[in-house]
């Protein structure tokens, strides 16, 4: 299913927060002899929206209106807002054994045998 929030999207202000600069996550890998990849896209799915704000999300369907209960992947600021989350979760690995970028996170180690 694809919901347009075309409407919704140009209504809200753009939140600033910055994402990380790729090319810095990219050099922070160097010197890494083992690294795992992993991609957390059902995150954004455990993220409740306000009350007040779910009617904001509601489309119609052939058995009834629904809205949204946890934040929808194609809202506008669901990147700034999923990667101020991550960062904070992670805040005393990241730059050390851990790297994110909004919903990609690479676990590093400087030596094989600490990887696990």
């Amino acid at each position: 299913m694809c919901i347009a929030f075309t409407g919704l999207n140009k209504a809200c202000p753009k939140d600033s927060y910055l994402l990380p600069k790729i090319d810095k996550l990219v050099y922070s890998t160097i010197g890494h002899e083992l690294m795992s990849f992993m991609d957390a896209f059902f995150g954004y799915y455990q993220i409740p929206l306000a009350e007040e704000d779910q009617e904001n999300t509601s489309f119609v369907i052939d058995t009834g209106l629904y809205c949204y209960n946890v934040m929808p992947f194609r809202l506008k600021n669901v990147g700034a807002t999923y990667q101020c989350l991550v960062n904070k979760i992670f805040e005393t690995l990241i730059g050390k054994t851990t790297e994110v970028y909004v919903d990609d996170m690479i676990i590093k180690s400087v030596k094989e045998t600490d990887h696990v």
